[in-house]
């Protein structure tokens, strides 16, 4: 006869069917294209190792376990807490300068968040054409929050609007900005001519200290005053950018560019992971999230590059097109397929700056969106 303890093991192996086995071979696989072949390790690694122990029935390691170490390790997405701290790093890391002295690069950011229009919408037109598919106004919203191309933003909002899509959300959200380098050349190759590539920007002109002082302490008071919910990502990608600016404060500079970055990554990465069970993952709504994503992705550079067409003409020529892809907020990398295309047509053409302008205003309004749907739909 078997004890009571026995039989409670028996019970918890009987858990693991197919679907866990399923998601623990995913884990395993996103750990190998972590380790061999070094794809974005810092995020796939931990992503990937949380995405093991949440599947093992017998750990309780999963982020809906409550009272294990996971749980709790969750709490700071759930809160809201890690996604602001993010911000604060990436602002220490961040040179408001390209977007100060040419504002109208702004315009490419707006145009960049074309995706997110496009994966809302779309979200809820499949809703009424796919049966068994009921995504609510919430729900759409935060799958429409992927075409931001900005994990945390992605996080952020998830976590408001929708917290059961948050494991698919933000895995298609840093699958889709690690993707940046294939899925955007050939976009931008489509939509824009020889001539318009071969375009050269002038290198852009000197901002002072004082300029990105003002401009980073202007910015957080509009935002707290016009749209509060962005208050939280935009207050501190701000302060991040004023601790770096003022000069006075080099060990935080560290800090925040070095150590608590890399910390804040390892625990959303496991975070995260540990939400993707298989009955959370293994869902025909995962396939239409991850379809959203990509188009919004490729929407959202599509709107960046045309709009960046449109100031080329109105310009006479100013502007290369080829920045239009860093209209998505997907900060470095779609500056450097910028730069990197640029260097392709004519190798003494330097983008990358020029491309930071249109990403840094992408960022903003990207967080921007999200607080408005935060406000009127959470």
């Amino acid at each position: 006869m078997t004890s009571l303890p026995e039989q409670a093991l028996s019970a918890k192996f009987m858990q693991m069917g197919i679907p866990e086995v399923i998601m623990i071979m995913i884990a395993l696989i996103l750990a190998y294209i972590a380790i061999v072949k070094e794809y974005e390790p810092l995020l796939l690694l931990p992503l990937a190792f949380g995405m093991l122990i949440a599947n093992v029935p017998l750990a309780g390691l999963s982020a809906h376990d409550e009272g294990g170490l996971v749980f709790y390790l969750y709490k700071g997405i759930e809160l809201g807490i890690y996604p602001p701290l993010i911000f604060l790093c990436i602002g220490a890391m961040t040179d408001f300068g390209p977007l100060i002295s040419s504002p109208k690069s702004a315009l490419i950011g707006l145009g960049g968040q074309l995706g997110i229009f496009v994966a809302f919408g779309g979200a809820l037109l499949l809703s009424h054409l796919i049966p068994g598919i009921n995504f609510s106004l919430k729900e759409a919203a935060a799958i429409g929050i992927i075409g931001s191309s900005d994990g945390p933003t992605s996080i952020y909002a998830a976590s408001q609007l929708a917290e059961n899509l948050l494991p698919v959300i933000t895995i298609a959200a840093y699958s889709y900005m690690a993707l940046v380098p294939l899925i955007q050349p050939p976009i931008v190759k489509a939509l824009t001519t020889q001539k318009e590539r071969l375009v050269k920007m002038p290198p852009p002109k000197h901002v002072s200290r004082r300029q990105k002082l003002i401009f980073a302490f202007g910015i957080t008071i509009a935002t707290l005053m016009l749209v509060p919910k962005a208050g939280g990502l935009i207050s501190m990608l701000m302060l991040g950018n004023i601790i770096s600016e003022s000069g006075v404060t080099k060990r935080y500079v560290r800090t925040l560019q070095k150590h608590l970055l890399n910390v804040l990554t390892l625990l959303i990465g496991l975070s995260i992971g540990a939400t993707a069970t298989a009955s959370y993952i293994l869902r025909p709504e995962t396939i239409i999230i991850i379809g959203l994503g990509l188009g919004a992705f490729a929407f959202g550079t599509i709107g960046g590059v045309l709009i960046a067409k449109l100031l080329c003409k109105l310009t006479g020529g100013k502007v290369n097109p080829l920045i239009g892809n860093s209209g998505v907020s997907a900060m470095p990398m779609a500056a450097r397929v910028s730069q990197k295309l640029g260097q392709q047509y004519d190798p003494h053409n330097h983008l990358l700056m020029h491309a930071m302008g249109p990403i840094v205003s992408s960022t903003i309004g990207s967080a921007i969106i999200a607080g408005l749907f935060i406000t009127f739909l959470g």
